[in-house]
């Protein structure tokens, strides 16, 4: 028997990105009735559908090889108090499942007596009853009798259902699942939203949601005292709960950059390491107590006690938890950058200011996306794009990447692996190193750019890269027919 799936349930066993099932909807090859799919469509959609290849099945056949090794229980499975209520919570629904099947046991018995006595006490009725209790006999015994195929994504969604839990925000309705030991606000994180939140260990209560329905549990100690009315209106802190069953929360989240609180904080160094000869990357990690709020694009200003300070792009996902890493161009960020290339330490403390900057994702928008990085530009395309991977709201995302310098792609392996694993991204790499001028240089990467994808046009565009090449972009770009609004620009 078919059952209905949300597009995110669905998404997650067959091991396609939602944007993908989108772009069937979209076009018509697949029907969503109120945001859910049936089982039985999906199969047929899919027909070479291998669930022991998907991420779950995965996982799960990992926890039986593996049940007696912590380190893989820890990561894989949530805690032990969370799966015995999530294993309570399917039980009741078994046992009402149950409880419907004798119901209609006995309704159906009682019409097999209902129609003796009806024969007993109207003879003249007595053919027609006669050939409706046989015909009620027969099915009985057909649909008691036949062997019924189980519904593999129907049996994999309730597997699901123990290993994760699904929540959606309200009043945004976007949605992400909570997995293994991860709290609320931590696997919201990892999903790529931007909730409200601030010490993110129980202290300052900016992470405050309210729980419109389902079961939420206490996971982690807190200091922060909700107060009366708080509690009997069903609020909790994201931060130290997890998702006991699915859950709906009403939750702040960040739409603009306005909505970011400038912050100070003092991060660790974790690495710094050559990418390039002229690229160094600069990975820091910011306290458990106070993690770096920030959008896709923006930028930081970065400080150190003996080396000044310089203003950077984030060069990742605001869904990478505490770590946060940028790419340092050689003879760029002044005398902060120069202490990267010449004795920053692994372990040596970096201060860090912000973030800056409104160069974000067009919350409202549900266009296809082009990113065009020239040179060092990529740093906030790379944040940019991990975000949309993480938050998987793209039918489709276009990179195009020109370099002026002979290895100027360094991280061109990383864009080619993207490539291989996701069915929507695309990856254009131009070198540009023999063109003198900007414009002919730039036309090397729109032309292709536009000849290969003639839908661009009515994606939104994400530049960014040395003004002089950015510039000559945006010009072209504005003559081929984009519209300003389409575009959006950053000097990097």
């Amino acid at each position: 028997m078919s059952q209905q799936l949300t597009l995110s349930r669905a998404a997650k066993l067959i091991g396609v990105t939602r944007g993908a099932l989108q772009k069937r909807i979209k076009e018509g090859g697949l029907h969503s009735f109120d945001g859910s799919l049936s089982t039985d469509e999906l199969l047929q959609l899919y027909p070479d559908l291998q669930l022991e290849e998907s991420g779950l099945f995965e996982r799960t056949q990992k926890i039986k090889e593996d049940a007696f090794r912590r380190r893989v229980l820890d990561r894989t499975l949530p805690a032990k108090e969370v799966l015995a209520e999530r294993l309570y919570e399917q039980s009741m629904e078994l046992y009402d499942v149950k409880q419907h099947l004798q119901n209609y046991h006995t309704l159906a018995v009682g019409l097999q007596e209902q129609i003796q006595q009806l024969l007993n006490t109207h003879p003249e009725s007595g053919e027609a009853l006669t050939q409706l209790d046989a015909w009620l006999e027969k099915e009985l015994q057909r649909v008691l009798g036949k062997e019924q195929k189980p519904d593999s994504l129907a049996v994999m969604d309730a597997m699901l259902r123990v290993m994760s839990a699904h929540v959606t925000l309200q009043p945004s309705g976007k949605d992400y699942f909570v997995e293994g030991n991860d709290t609320l606000l931590e696997a919201a994180l990892k999903a790529g939203l931007a909730l409200n939140y601030g010490c993110s260990s129980g202290n300052c209560g900016l992470c405050k949601a309210r729980v419109i329905s389902g079961q939420v549990m206490k996971t982690r100690h807190f200091d922060y005292v909700m107060s009366d009315p708080e509690k009997q209106q069903g609020y909790t802190l994201m931060c130290c709960h997890t998702a006991v069953s699915d859950v709906t929360l009403e939750a702040l989240e960040a739409h603009s950059a306005d909505d970011i609180p400038a912050q100070q904080l003092t991060a660790r160094v974790k690495a710094v390491t050559p990418l390039s000869q002229d690229m160094m990357l600069l990975h820091l990690q910011t306290p458990r107590t106070h993690r770096l709020r920030f959008l896709a694009g923006q930028s930081v200003t970065l400080g150190h006690v003996d080396a000044g300070s310089g203003e950077f792009p984030i060069a990742s996902c605001p869904c990478n938890d505490r770590d946060v890493q940028f790419h340092v161009q050689k003879g760029m960020g002044g005398t902060f950058g120069a202490r990267v290339w010449n004795g920053l330490k692994s372990g040596e403390n970096v201060t860090v200011y912000g973030p800056w900057g409104d160069y974000v994702f067009k919350d409202d928008s549900t266009n296809g996306i082009v990113f065009i990085a020239f040179d060092r530009g990529f740093a906030p395309i790379k944040s940019l794009l991990e975000h949309s991977m993480a938050r998987e709201s793209a039918d489709d995302m276009i990179l195009a990447w020109g370099v002026t310098q002979q290895d100027g792609h360094y991280m061109n392996n990383l864009c080619r692996a993207w490539t291989d694993a996701l069915e929507n991204f695309h990856y254009l790499p131009v070198s540009l190193h023999n063109q003198a001028q900007a414009a002919d240089a730039v036309r090397l990467v729109i032309d292709p750019l536009l000849a290969q994808f003639p839908k661009v046009r009515k994606f939104d565009v994400y530049l960014a890269g040395p003004d002089e090449l950015i510039n000559a972009a945006e010009t072209q770009l504005l003559a081929a027919g984009f519209s300003a609004k389409q575009i959006s620009v950053l000097a990097a």
